[in-house]
């Protein structure tokens, strides 16, 4: 058994939280570890469901609430941003120094995170590296990888991606994605329970999940971040062709989310989307449960590629945000298209729902993770690995 170790954890948006809870979960009932938890980014936002309230509601202590975020609809925003969690992070990091810390996926928000950890010789621990998508999210991914001393992926496509960039095969493990812990938990869930969160949580018109309905979740693409809004109004007035009641998700902090939104809205206080709900945020299994009710998610979030392959639901996947992600057969791509979005949107939302895939994990990563967190007691030495 190895010595007691502190371990922190940099959860910075609603989709950081969701891809490292049933770590924490599992972290907390070991004896010989605790655990600190940092929060920055736009899980201190209001408009975005402020997560870092979420996070102590599952009962976690958050030690830190670092405000980083810099308003703003261009990418010198994500920047400034990253700048920022860099300083913030340093001042933290320098005067706790965690045996270990922890960072998560691909947000600009993250990098900052690693490159703190890494300058003050804090060994780094990286959760989902090894993927490729669209936009800047994949450099950034690739960039925390090289500042990562140990990794844990989601399958076996991932591992060998990262080890072809030089890392040591002994410090990455195949774990899968701790996300599809909170698909495997959601999907027993009673649907009642999520009536009752959007009736009192959103906006617009009350809908009934015991009848069909499309979930639209879209953020911006950051290399094309002028073209959002114009792309939100295209999703959203082809679902309203279908004429089947939609539930509208607000976009995650990028390049272009202010403009997603203000579409979101033009149409929200026009009346144009006659039977639509709109939600800020939704608990992680409670969405979950709700993708799984729904006849297809429409839009460009990694959850369709990811989560909703395990939950078998269909996936109309638009653009290039996502593009080389490994994906299973619910997903059908199409591009920035009025007809061929609604093409795809009519025949996903005809077919019966997909057979569940572990592409990204059997849904019990989280305990794999821990498990090996608390038996690491150093650090492999870091150094580029020739194949």
């Amino acid at each position: 058994m190895s010595n007691r170790k502190l371990v922190c954890v940099a959860i910075t948006a609603r989709p950081s939280y969701s891809r490292i809870r049933s770590v924490l979960k599992n972290i907390v009932c070991f004896d010989n570890v605790d655990l600190q938890i940092i929060c920055s980014g736009s899980a201190l936002l209001d408009r975005f469901g402020r997560v870092v309230d979420l996070i102590r509601a599952d009962g976690f202590h958050v030690s830190e609430e670092l405000y980083s975020f810099v308003e703003g609809n261009e990418p010198i925003n994500m920047a400034l941003t990253t700048a920022n969690t860099i300083q913030h992070s340093a001042s933290v990091l320098r005067r706790i120094l965690p045996d270990w810390m922890i960072t998560i996926a691909d947000r600009y928000e993250t990098l900052g995170t690693a490159i703190a950890a890494a300058y003050l010789g804090i060994p780094l621990i990286h959760v989902q590296g090894g993927e490729v998508s669209g936009n800047i999210d994949e450099k950034v991914r690739h960039a925390i990888t090289k500042l990562a001393d140990v990794h844990f992926v989601a399958n076996q496509q991932a591992r060998l991606r990262v080890e072809r960039m030089g890392e040591n095969p002994n410090s990455v493990f195949v774990t899968g994605c701790p996300s599809i812990d909170l698909a495997r938990e959601a999907i027993c869930l009673p649907i009642d329970l999520v009536q009752r969160e959007i009736d009192e949580a959103g906006v617009g018109t009350k809908i009934d999940l015991s009848k069909d309905f499309i979930v639209v979740l879209q953020h911006p693409e950051t290399e094309s971040h002028d073209q959002s809004y114009m792309r939100m109004m295209m999703t959203l007035e082809m679902v309203q062709k279908l004429a089947l009641p939609v539930l509208v998700f607000w976009p995650n902090v990028d390049a272009g989310s202010d403009a997603t939104s203000k579409a979101i809205r033009v149409l929200r206080e026009s009346g144009r989307l006659s039977v639509a709900r709109y939600l800020k945020n939704l608990e992680g299994h409670l969405f979950l449960r709700l993708l799984k009710q729904s006849r297809c998610l429409v839009g460009n979030s990694s959850v369709g590629i990811r989560e909703c392959a395990y939950i078998g639901t269909p996936v109309v996947n638009i653009g290039n945000r996502q593009a080389g992600r490994d994906r299973a057969e619910n997903v059908l791509d199409c591009d920035w298209d009025r007809k061929n979005i609604l093409y795809a949107i009519e025949r996903q939302t005809s077919t019966s729902h997909y057979k569940s895939s572990d592409i990204y994990g059997n849904g019990y990563s989280g305990a794999e993770i821990a498990r090996r967190i608390e038996y690491l007691s150093y650090a492999p030495k870091k150094g580029f690995h020739e194949i």
